[in-house]
Parts: C-alpha cells; sequence; structure tokens
C-alpha cells in the first residue's frame, strides 16, 4: 500500500503537469493563430464595411465593401463591438460572441488613442457565442484611417473581436485526460502489485522466523532453527543468525542449569545421608535410653558440624555461580589486588597452621568484584592448604598483576588438569577430602569477568603452581575513572 500510494502520488503530479503544460501550449497555439488574422494589413479596409453597416457606428471611407465579410467562416467568429457595447456580426461569421465587461473596456481604451500605434494589442479569454459553445476570444481595439486623411488621422470607439470554437482543442484535453488516468491507474495497480510481490518475498523469512518464535513459545523447544543462507548479509539474514544464535545460547544455559541441578543434587546427598545417619543414631540412643559412648558421641557431633559446614559451603558456592552478570557488572569497582591478596593469606594462615606460607606482593590495581575476587584467591590458597603435606610451604608471590601460587603437594595428574575448572569436578583422590568441587569453577569465573585468565600446571620438583594474570594498573586511578 505505501508503495502503491508513493506511485499514485508520483503519477499524480507527473500526470497533472503534463495536462497544464499540453493546455498551455495548445491554448497558445490557437491564440497565434488570433493574433495572426488579428495582424491583416487589410484588417482596417476589412472592417470599412461592416463599419457602413452598423447605424450607430462612425463612419469611415467605404473601402474593401465586403473583405470583411469574407474574413468570417463557418469556424471564425468575427464581430465588431460598438460604442453602445451591441455587437455588429459579419454575415458569415460562425455565430455571435457573448460580449463581456473586458471587451467593453477595451472599447473605452480605444477612445483615447491620439496616434497610430507601432502595435495593436488585445485581451485573449475564454467565452461562450448565444448557443452555449465554448470559444477562445481576442478583442483587439479597432483603429481605422478616415478617407483622404493623413496616417495620423484616426478614427476610433470601435473594437474588433475575433473567435475560433474550443471544441476540438477541450476534446484532446479531454483524451488526454482519460488516457493519463488510465495510463496512471495500470500504473498505481501495478506498482501495488510488484510491492505486494516484492514485500511478500522479503518478509517471508519474516514470516519463519515468526513461527519459529510462536513455536519456542508454546512448546519451549530451542532446538529449533531457521534456515540461513550463508552467502545473504542483509537485515533479515542477520537477524535469523541472531535468532539462532540467541536460541543456542538459551539451550546452552538450560543444560547447563539442568546440569548444575543434578550436580548439586548428587552433591547434596552425600553430607544430607551422612547427617540423617548421625542424627538418628543420635534420636535412637535418646529414645532407647542407651546412650553413647562419650567419645563416639564426640565424633558424632563433630562429623555433624562438618558435614553442616560442608552444606553451607556448598550452598554458597551454588549461590555465587547463580548470580547473573547484570548483577556482577553493578558491583564491580577498582580493587586492591595486594590488600585483596594479604587479606586472603590471613585467612589462609589460620586454616594450616602448621604450613608455612611465604608472600611476596606488589601493588596492583584491578577492576572487579572485591568480595568475589577475595572469594577467588582464598579458594586458589584453600586448595593449596588442602593438598600441601603436613610442614611443607606455600610461596605466593603477585608482580605486575600476576600471582602465583606454589604447593609441595602431590601434584594434579596431566589427564585430569583440562577438567580442574569443571563445575563439581573433583579428582579421585581428593573425593575423600573435603569441598564441593566448585572452588575452582568459581576462581575461573571470577577471573574472566575481571579481563584475566587463570591456569593450573605442574611445578618444578614436584607440587602445583597456580597462575592468575588480570589486567590493571600499579597505582590507583582517578576516582572518576572508577566504575560507579
Amino acid at each position: 500500500m505505501l508503495v502503491a500510494a508513493a506511485v499514485a502520488f508520483a503519477v499524480a503530479a507527473v500526470s497533472v503537469t503534463c495536462w497544464f503544460l499540453v493546455q498551455s501550449k495548445l491554448y497558445d497555439q490557437v491564440d497565434s493563430d488570433l493574433r495572426k488574422m488579428s495582424q491583416q494589413p487589410q484588417r482596417e479596409d476589412l472592417a470599412t464595411g461592416l463599419l457602413k453597416d452598423c447605424p450607430q457606428a462612425p463612419q469611415a471611407a467605404p473601402t474593401g465593401v465586403d473583405d470583411f465579410n469574407r474574413l468570417g467562416t463557418q469556424t471564425t467568429y468575427l464581430q465588431l463591438i460598438q460604442p453602445n457595447g451591441k455587437p455588429c456580426v459579419s454575415s458569415n461569421s460562425a455565430g455571435t460572441v457573448k460580449v463581456t465587461s473586458a471587451d467593453k473596456n477595451v472599447v473605452k481604451q480605444t477612445n483615447s488613442l491620439t496616434g497610430m500605434p507601432t502595435s495593436i494589442k488585445g485581451i485573449f479569454r475564454n467565452g461562450v457565442d448565444t448557443d452555449g459553445n465554448a470559444v477562445r476570444v481576442l478583442t483587439t481595439p479597432l483603429i481605422v484611417r478616415q478617407g483622404g486623411l493623413g496616417p495620423s488621422q484616426l478614427y476610433s470607439g470601435t473594437a474588433l473581436t475575433i473567435a475560433v470554437p474550443l471544441k476540438s482543442t477541450q476534446n484532446t484535453l479531454n483524451d488526454l485526460a482519460l488516457i493519463l488516468l488510465l495510463v496512471s491507474g495500470i500504473g498505481v495497480i501495478g506498482a501495488g502489485a510488484a510491492g505486494l510481490a516484492v514485500a511478500r518475498a522479503g518478509l517471508r523469512p519474516v514470516d519463519k522466523l515468526t513461527e519459529a518464535v510462536e513455536h519456542v513459545a508454546r512448546t519451549e523447544d530451542l532446538t529449533i532453527r531457521i534456515p540461513v543462507d550463508e552467502d545473504s548479509d542483509d537485515e533479515i539474514a542477520r537477524l535469523s543468525r541472531s535468532f539462532n544464535s540467541m536460541t543456542t545460547s538459551l539451550a546452552n544455559s538450560r543444560e547447563l542449569q539442568q546440569q548444575l541441578i543434578a550436580d548439586a543434587g548428587h552433591e547434596l546427598r552425600t553430607p544430607l545421608t551422612s547427617l540423617r545417619t548421625n542424627v538418628e543414631l543420635l534420636t535412637r540412643s535418646e529414645e532407647t535410653g542407651r546412650p553413647i559412648p562419650p567419645a563416639d558421641r564426640k565424633a558424632l557431633l563433630a562429623s555433624v558440624k562438618a558435614q553442616m559446614t560442608e552444606l553451607a559451603s556448598l550452598i554458597g558456592d551454588l549461590q555465587e555461580l547463580s548470580r547473573s552478570e547484570g548483577q556482577r557488572g553493578e558491583r564491580v569497582q577498582v580493587v586492591s589486588l595486594q590488600d585483596t591478596v594479604e587479606a586472603a593469606l590471613r585467612r589462609a594462615r589460620l586454616r594450616g597452621p602448621e604450613l608455612t606460607i611465604t608472600a611476596d606482593v606488589q601493588p596492583w590495581f584491578v577492576q572487579s568484584e572485591p568480595s568475589a575476587l577475595e572469594r577467588a584467591i582464598v579458594n586458589i590458597l584453600d586448595n593449596a592448604v588442602k593438598f600441601s603435606p603436613e610442614g611443607g610451604t606455600i610461596e605466593v608471590q603477585l608482580t605486575r598483576g600476576v600471582l602465583t601460587v606454589r604447593d609441595h603437594g602431590p601434584g594434579i595428574p596431566a589427564d585430569e588438569l583440562p577438567h580442574v575448572f569443571d563445575r563439581f569436578w573433583r579428582s579421585p583422590s581428593a573425593r575423600a577430602l573435603p569441598g564441593s568441587g566448585l572452588g575452582l569453577s568459581i576462581v575461573a569465573r571470577t577471573v574472566e569477568q575481571a579481563g584475566g585468565e587463570v591456569t593450573l600446571a605442574h611445578a618444578p620438583g614436584g607440587g602445583t603452581v597456580a597462575t592468575v594474570r588480570i589486567p590493571g594498573t600499579p597505582t590507583a586511578p582517578p576516582e572518576s575513572s572508577a566504575p560507579q
């Protein structure tokens, strides 16, 4: 409809302009013919005979007698407008043209003439004859020389009217209008049909996309894909690719969510089972009146406390992993990595008092969420404390944004290194130790969100070295540059 409307507007503008141009040209041609007739050299002599026959017209020397009558034809109107405004019609005129006030004004103007003008001008107008037929009229002042007088002796007070019918001109304009209307109508209809075809062809991918979206909304099936021409780079193709990417991301997110729930349920099952067993033993002891030996009771309570601590840690890790990127982005600010490492070191020394932890940290400022970054560093140090032998040493160094934590434990087998950052993955040799398998996943996610990277590798001489690289500066940036 928009294409048809635009074409209709353009065609209408062109058609109207064309019609008016043709009308102007046709009228110019008619006016030119009338002007030639009025400028004949013998016009004064031809008018003499008619002046003689007009009783109220002043008389002039008769010359040319009936030439004026011979000038009129069946398609030409020829008449004289007398001083009283009455027309005097040639006997051979095609009819009588109605006199208007404009013609009478021409008669009045002839009374003011005192000399022979170099050119006699008149007025052109559209008029009608006594039968109502349209005519094109030229009315000019009639200047007649008195017989025997000099050329400057003029006789005035009348006007000559010459007219031709406009029927053929109007028929031509009507035919042109009809042709333009037909051509315009065909053009508009054709443009509308072409626009409809183009729109349907162009919007066909949008229809497919709409059907795909409705299918996803109805069935929650994220495996649907829209076929896209790989060579196409228009808006529809980009939109289709974006939709396919979105559904792929949503499918992956759902798969990860389901995997997280399954893994979390599996990890929660072990401490919950142990808690239920220990609580049932304590309850049965109270119900049966058979006290549990103090040492066993103390061990049971310690086990319950340990399982509760493990559950709390696991729930905290799950909450950390479930937080959205938007929630994290709101808390990002400039953080001193040196202060964060030192705070994590204090907590690590409390958890491994029998270990020797050496540290060499230098100033370094990064953009990250403070609590998440500290938790990630604590997780790295906890792993080092957990796998270090009793009385072992842990070496920590921070230099120009590169943090290394090296322990002297058993190390990680080469075939297990690719999986250390997977959620809930735990080495078979470490399953008996406390932990949820989410610590290193949290580390990897936090470091990546800060724009850095983390790796684990074998340390020379045994043990494991964890390396964290985070971009930043050795000096604190101005507060205005820190994110709000």
